[in-house]
């Protein structure tokens, strides 16, 4: 072998050492086999194939597993079409969850001796030194609530009068897109016309909840019970995650009580019951039984936040993560405190962890802000409506007010590229971090900046 050559073969083991690339390119890749599937004319109900831009969109929906579409899914797409979207929802959701999880160990690999043992000491669920553990449990964990929640709709469909074949179809699809966190519906009306049939609508929220915890949290409850043996990981998703879920559940109950185009005309079991789906759904799930264009102003605002703030980390949910938040509020107690510590249950944050979060945070909102201000310019949709598609493409959520097909293709082309960044971003943000510590050999004078 020439030096010429050797040095070739070197530059291409280095060209995919770091994680963002590795993640990038397999989301990228899967996009593009998915937008090839799409445009062939078997994919579609009509002669004709797909336009290019509604295939690349709806591609990259799935494999981002985000649920925003600018076509009728249902009448659309034939059932081969259907068939290629499951499948890309589910290498989506079960690539994120792997990836994120190995993502973890990769990054605690790369670390100092003593910060490997504080991760190897804070993320018990995950093992540091078996990779195929880890592909095996998302994998399990994947089968198991996917077929459970898959028997439960099927069965009910069955009750509802649905021949066994499209009660099996319509009961997978669902389970596989609920629990993947996606959204995406064989009903063109997504979940409306079960608004008051709780034995659809919990399910599916439950796979939503279940998908949105992470493997890192499911594989820790499953193996650990008692609360005092959880990681510190997971002691912060199950609060904001409970947190979230009953606050986000009586806010938007409050808000849409009396509102006689969504629950307004309804009665009161009825009522909480959307109010819990309605809380459960922002967390990047999509599904709805209402139509957003009619809720009240109060539930679209609150709605935004809830996307925004997104689900677990290492899970099929999108947006900043719980984690990031509920970190950033524990360095709020700390700084009003006066603490020259952040601490969370019995545990010492390291300042480290405090600059990602605040990082992610910072660059999350820049992107949702940034992009609502250049869909505003190219469309002539209200602030509200368009920030709230914005913010449902970059935590690939999924939930509409109808904007979306209506956007033109510059503004869904914007859609496509906040659902591709919502999707990788904190992944590879989070690991590009941790992967680049440079520790000065010197100390620079202290300044003190006028703050407020």
């Amino acid at each position: 072998m020439t030096i010429g050559e050797g040095r070739r073969g070197g530059l291409r083991k280095r060209r995919f050492r770091h994680p963002a690339q590795v993640v990038a390119t397999a989301f990228g890749s899967a996009i593009a086999v998915g937008t090839v599937l799409l445009l062939l004319p078997v994919c579609r109900t009509a002669e004709n194939g797909a336009s290019l831009l509604t295939a690349l969109f709806t591609a990259t929906s799935a494999v981002c597993v985000t649920g925003l579409t600018v076509v009728d899914t249902e009448r659309y797409w034939s059932s081969t079409g259907h068939a290629v979207i499951l499948a890309l929802i589910q290498v989506g959701g079960f690539g994120l969850m792997t990836l994120g999880s190995l993502l973890a160990l990769f990054v605690s690999r790369r670390l100092g001796l003593r910060t490997r043992l504080n991760a190897a000491a804070e993320t018990k669920s995950v093992g540091l030194g078996d990779v195929r553990t880890v592909v095996r449990g998302v994998f399990a964990i994947t089968v198991v609530v996917e077929s459970v929640i898959a028997a439960l709709l099927t069965g009910r469909l069955l009750v509802e009068g649905q021949p066994p074949g499209r009660a099996l179809w319509l009961g997978v699809f669902h389970s596989v897109s609920a629990f993947n966190n996606a959204g995406f519906s064989l009903h063109g009306d997504s979940l409306v016309r079960y608004q008051s049939d709780g034995w659809i609508l919990v399910p599916i929220a439950v796979a939503v909840i279940v998908g949105g915890l992470g493997f890192p949290v499911i594989l820790e409850l499953v193996k650990r019970t008692s609360p005092r043996r959880w990681s510190l990981h997971t002691k912060l998703t199950l609060t904001m995650t409970v947190g979230l879920l009953v606050v986000g559940t009586l806010f938007v109950t409050v808000s849409e009580w009396s509102n006689p185009d969504t629950v307004g005309t309804l009665g009161w079991p009825v009522k909480l019951l959307d109010g819990f789906f309605h809380a459960v759904m922002p967390r990047t799930a999509g599904f709805n039984a209402w139509d957003y264009a009619d809720v009240t102003q109060e539930t679209l605002l609150g709605t935004i936040i809830l996307m925004f703030v997104g689900g677990g980390s290492a899970s099929t949910a999108g947006g900043l993560k719980v984690t990031t938040f509920i970190l950033l509020f524990f360095v709020i107690v700390a700084e009003v405190r006066g603490e020259p510590q952040v601490t969370a249950f019995d545990r010492r944050i390291e300042p480290r962890v405090i600059r990602q979060a605040l990082t992610v945070a910072l660059l999350g909102m820049a992107a949702v802000v940034g992009s609502t201000m250049l869909l505003t310019e190219l469309t002539d949709f209200a602030i509200p409506q368009v920030l709230f598609e914005a913010t449902s493409a970059f935590a690939t959520v999924g939930l509409s007010t109808g904007l979306t097909p209506n956007m033109g293709v510059a503004g869904q082309l914007v859609l496509v590229v906040l659902m591709f960044i919502g999707r990788l971003g904190p992944i590879t943000l989070v690991s590009a971090l941790a992967l680049r510590q440079h520790t000065r050999r010197y100390s620079l004078p202290e300044g003190a900046p006028i703050i407020g």
